[in-house]
């Protein structure tokens, strides 16, 4: 079993024992609740079972086999094609700027690369950067950090958040010494 696979079977785990149900009555939950929206199904679980953000997100994804993770394993597809599929159409404009910080990131040290839909999640024992875009015309980084002072690029997020703080970053010259060093201090505070 890969990390990625440990990682989710852990939190799933998790899940399982802060609710009292089994991963298959939860599913049943979601699929017999009638609504479509992933967004309305998150809140449901998170409401119903006084469950956080990620793992609501989490166990909804799942439930419908729609995170990145589930679909590239029943896809078979490498993290090229899941990266390319992100980086596809409009925002193909991105995929330097992404290249650009994952090299910096690994030059940090070893993590783990969890696909979504939509963005790359980066871990270690837990998240320290998502990154992705965030629409056609809008790169963020999301960085899971406390503390990292007052700068406006900084947007910092409401508790229970997938991150502590998102970055708009418009172009490789915005990867500067400081997003460098809120990176690192994600990446130590994640290890």
């Amino acid at each position: 079993m890969d990390s990625l696979s440990k990682a989710r079977d852990t939190q799933l785990n998790n899940i399982q024992k802060k609710t009292g149900k089994s991963i298959e009555e939860l599913r049943f939950i979601i699929q017999e609740s009638g609504l479509k929206k992933h967004g309305e199904l998150r809140s449901m679980m998170a409401d119903k079972f006084n469950l956080g953000f990620g793992d609501a997100s989490m166990l909804v994804h799942y439930a419908l086999g729609s995170d990145g993770q589930t679909a590239a394993e029943a896809s078979n597809a490498s993290l090229e094609d899941l990266v390319s599929e992100i980086y596809g159409g409009p925002k193909a404009i991105f995929r330097e700027l992404h290249e650009h910080i994952m090299k910096i990131v690994h030059s940090f040290g070893d993590f783990e690369i969890a696909p979504k839909k939509g963005y790359l999640s980066l871990r270690r024992k837990r998240q320290f950067i998502m990154i992705g875009p965030a629409t056609n015309t809008r790169f963020e980084l999301g960085l899971n950090a406390k503390n990292l002072g007052e700068d406006d690029r900084l947007k910092a997020q409401p508790k229970g958040s997938m991150c502590d703080y998102k970055i708009v970053v418009k172009s490789i010259n915005e990867v500067d010494q400081q997003l460098i060093t809120w990176m690192k201090t994600a990446y130590d505070n994640a290890g």
